[in-house]
C-alpha cells in the first residue's frame, strides 16, 4: 500500500467513500450524497488552494482518503487546518487511517502548519480513540449543534500542535 496526491481517476473510489459515511455514518454531518461533479469541484479546489488530498493505493484500490484545508477564514486562523480522514469499510481496522494521517501530519509540518483541527460526533468513540493515539487531545463537546438519522449530534473537536509558533 502507498500514499500518495489523489488524482481525478481517484473521485469515483473517493465518492463511494464519502457517500457511505454520509449515508451510514456520523463521521460526515451531510445528509444528501454528492455527485462526482461535486467531488472533482473539491479536488480541485484544494489543489488551487496548495491543500494534500491523499489516498490510500493498494495495487490501484484506492481504501481511503484524507485532506485538510482552511479551520476559518479569518486571517489569524492562517496557521490552523481542519482534516479529515476516511476509510472504506472493508480497509477499515487494517492501518490505513494511521498512515494517511502520518503523511498528512508530516505535509501540515512541512507547509508550516501550527495546529491540525478535526470535528468529530460526540458519539464516534472509534474516531475519538483513533485521534488520541495519534496524540489529538479531545476537547470538551458542543452540545446537540448538529442532527443527522433524526437525533441531535454533539461535536467533539480535537486539536494536534504539530508546528513552532510563528512568534517562538
Amino acid at each position: 500500500m502507498i500514499i500518495r496526491p489523489a488524482e481525478e481517476r481517484d473521485l469515483p473510489a473517493i465518492l463511494e467513500i464519502a457517500n457511505q459515511a454520509i449515508a451510514e455514518t456520523t463521521a460526515d454531518w451531510d445528509t444528501s450524497p454528492q455527485t462526482l461533479d461535486q467531488r472533482a469541484e473539491w479536488l480541485r479546489g484544494r489543489n488551487a488552494a496548495g491543500f494534500p488530498v491523499l489516498v490510500a493505493d493498494d495495487s490501484g484500490e484506492v481504501l481511503g482518503y484524507a485532506s485538510y484545508g482552511t479551520f476559518r477564514d479569518r486571517e489569524g486562523y492562517a496557521l490552523t487546518v481542519e482534516h479529515s480522514v476516511y476509510v472504506s469499510p472493508a480497509a477499515q481496522g487494517r492501518g490505513v487511517g494511521g498512515l494517511l494521517m502520518a503523511e498528512l501530519i508530516e505535509h501540515a509540518r512541512g507547509a508550516g502548519i501550527h495546529v491540525m483541527v478535526g470535528g468529530l460526533g460526540g458519539d464516534n468513540e472509534g474516531s475519538l480513540r483513533f485521534h488520541e493515539r495519534l496524540g489529538f487531545t479531545a476537547l470538551p463537546p458542543l452540545r446537540e449543534v448538529g442532527h443527522k438519522f433524526g437525533r441531535p449530534l454533539d461535536l467533539v473537536f480535537v486539536q494536534l500542535t504539530v508546528g513552532a509558533d510563528e512568534t517562538s
